[in-house]
């Protein structure tokens, strides 16, 4: 993507930094050589055993890694950090304590450091992440942003055009998923163990609601659906199950009632706003299941399905980088304090500068 350049594009590699919620992440993207480093160090093991995320130890954990992940993506780039042109912290959505670890630690560094710091929103950067690949989608295009903490539909006309389409009313499809796996007995993280399961299953055996898809209007419901997988489990229960089998088919329907959900509401954002080019970010994003029908469904009908790699689908700071690059050259001006915001409306962006 082109921007003009002007007095605010940073002189130098932009250091990322994500710590919206249970990983630790920091990147050194450059405009002209892309990215030059990029590490992630993940919770999963330390919130295991309590079956979700625990934001006191989450931001512990983030205390404990940033600054050694920091130093270890500067010496993978060769960069050192007055060499940078500008540090980019994730403000939020997510977790406060976590994301004012990565806020201080990113404001500090920038001024040791003698270089600008930019606040950047975690979705935004989500839904850029498709700008890092070898084969970029051109602006406009519409964005399906599916993670466990947010699931919504963005009309992007350009950078910085934002137009919130839909969004969840309730759970995310990524919660839904995770609970449903918790319901299943399955450990944690549950959504990917539940995407293994259910390709032992028969999608067709339960038939579970698509949310919201008899109704106009792109939003998304997901809790209902996860109620009727606790009422399929408690009959199961009264006849000595679930087994094995059983539990298998459940997250085979499951998956597939949120898959066909996010498919056809994507195909109808798309009618909406006659765009044919969807970008699918965020970590359901990886779902094989969700990737084949898109793919199958936006060739039938002449368009095309942008992904970051499977590794840029979840949490990371290569994204942040990106971002921060990206909104420096079009004008935004520098943090002057440290900014972090549990609760951010993207749509809040293009109000801004």
């Amino acid at each position: 993507m082109e921007l003009q350049k002007n007095s605010t594009t940073p002189a130098g590699p932009v250091l990322g930094i994500e710590t919206s919620c249970d990983e630790t992440a920091a990147a050194v993207y450059d405009a002209e050589r892309g990215l030059l480093a990029h590490a992630v160090h993940s919770q999963v093991a330390l919130h295991a055993r309590y079956g979700g995320v625990v934001p006191e130890l989450a931001s512990r954990d983030h205390l404990r890694c940033l600054l050694p992940l920091v130093d270890g993506v500067l010496a993978d780039a060769n960069v050192k950090g007055p060499e940078l042109g500008a540090v980019a912290y994730t403000a939020g959505p997510g977790l406060v304590g976590a994301l004012l670890v990565g806020a201080t630690a990113g404001m500090g560094l920038a001024r040791a450091w003698g270089v600008p710091a930019i606040a950047i929103h975690h979705m935004e950067a989500h839904l850029l992440a498709p700008l890092l690949e070898d084969a970029p989608p051109a602006f406009p295009f519409v964005a399906l942003l599916v993670s466990g903490g947010h699931t919504m539909l963005v009309d992007v006309a350009a950078f910085g055009a934002y137009v919130v389409l839909g969004q969840t009313v309730d759970d995310a499809a990524g919660e839904a998923f995770d609970k449903t796996a918790k319901l299943l007995g399955l450990p944690y993280p549950g959504g990917p163990e539940l995407a293994r399961l259910a390709g032992q299953g028969a999608p067709a055996r339960f038939a579970l609601p698509r949310p919201m898809l008899k109704r106009p209007g792109l939003d998304f419901s997901f809790s209902g659906l996860k109620t009727a997988v606790m009422m399929q489990v408690r009959q199961l229960e009264q006849h000595g199950g679930p087994g094995e089998q059983d539990r298998a088919d459940l997250a085979a329907s499951f998956q597939a009632a949120v898959v066909d959900t996010l498919v056809a509401k994507s195909l109808r954002a798309l009618d909406a706003t006659g765009r044919d080019r969807l970008v699918v970010a965020g970590g359901v994003g990886a779902n094989e299941q969700l990737r084949a029908q898109l793919r199958d469904a936006l060739e039938a009908r002449g368009g095309r399905v942008y992904y970051p790699r499977i590794a840029f689908c979840t949490d990371n700071a290569a994204m942040v980088a990106l971002t921060g690059y990206l909104r420096l050259s079009a004008g935004a001006r520098p943090s002057t304090s440290v900014q972090a915001h549990p609760r951010w409306d993207l749509a809040a962006l293009a109000r801004q500068e």
